[in-house]
């Protein structure tokens, strides 16, 4: 099997072609976005290689203290990120979700990587960062998607919700149709991936260990992995981000706060 290969600056260079075409089509099309796509191309580069020298430090100093400060960042900007997409705000949002991406780290990431793998050292970086930072990335769009819709249906159905605490539910009784749309939102996106996996694409993981030289079919086990841990994390995520919404909107007087809602 053919060893892996390298990219050049160069080629990056052509690659940035790509961009420099969606960009003019944008142009030619008044799509108003060409401007956009540059920023986010230029951001995209100069993050990643801050990543890439960030990373290559702590795989070098193989300190547990860096890694874990490195994990502890990514989910701050995780929860910044998760709170900033949702479209309604609420007081000590970024507080609920940085504590529902925390949660999707430590649960879910502690089992893929101390009893699944079985990383050693537990805190083996190139296993560690990885497994978390693709946790972390892709369970934010069901924490965001399931705080969307759990904050349009308490705004939208504010009267049935009351209606239904005047009549004696408690909290969870009267927000169990909202929770129950809001995180059924949030794992849209998980389920289509999984219904398409192998079939229409070649997820991340497995085209990258591929395109590193790893067998097909140990690629396909770590793909099947982290599928199902991502399944995991999207659906404890948006449950809790969701429960916490609800603590926060229905305090023990039981009645909306539109307060703090904006």
């Amino acid at each position: 099997m053919s060893g892996f290969i390298s990219l050049s600056p160069f080629d990056l260079a052509l690659a940035a072609g790509f961009v420099f075409l969606a960009a003019i089509l944008s142009f030619l099309l008044r799509l108003g976005v060409a401007k956009r796509l540059l920023i986010a191309a230029t951001r995209t580069v100069i993050q990643l290689s801050l990543v890439g020298f960030v990373l290559k430090t702590v795989f070098g100093l193989d300190n547990p203290l860096f890694v874990l400060g490195l994990l502890f960042f990514m989910t701050l900007v995780a929860g910044r990120e998760a709170s900033a997409r949702s479209r309604r705000r609420y007081a000590h949002m970024i507080l609920d979700t940085t504590i529902s991406m925390a949660s999707v780290a430590f649960v879910i990431g502690a089992v893929v990587t101390q009893i699944i793998i079985d990383v050693k050292p537990w805190y083996h970086p190139q296993y560690v960062i990885p497994l978390l930072g693709m946790l972390l990335g892709n369970s934010l769009n069901g924490v965001s998607l399931a705080l969307d819709t759990f904050l349009d249906y308490v705004v939208s159905r504010r009267s049935e919700i009351e209606l239904f605490l005047a009549y004696g539910a408690d909290r969870n009784e009267a927000l169990q149709n909202a929770l129950r749309a809001a995180v059924r939102r949030g794992l849209v996106p998980i389920i289509n991936s999984m219904s398409v996996a192998g079939v229409v694409s070649l997820p991340g993981m497995m085209t990258g260990q591929i395109l590193a030289g790893a067998p097909p079919l140990q690629a396909v086990a770590y793909q099947i992995l982290v599928m199902f841990m991502l399944a995991g994390s999207y659906s404890l995520g948006a449950t809790s981000v969701v429960f916490l919404a609800g603590k926060r909107l229905f305090g023990r007087e039981l009645r909306l706060r539109r307060e703090i809602l904006s």
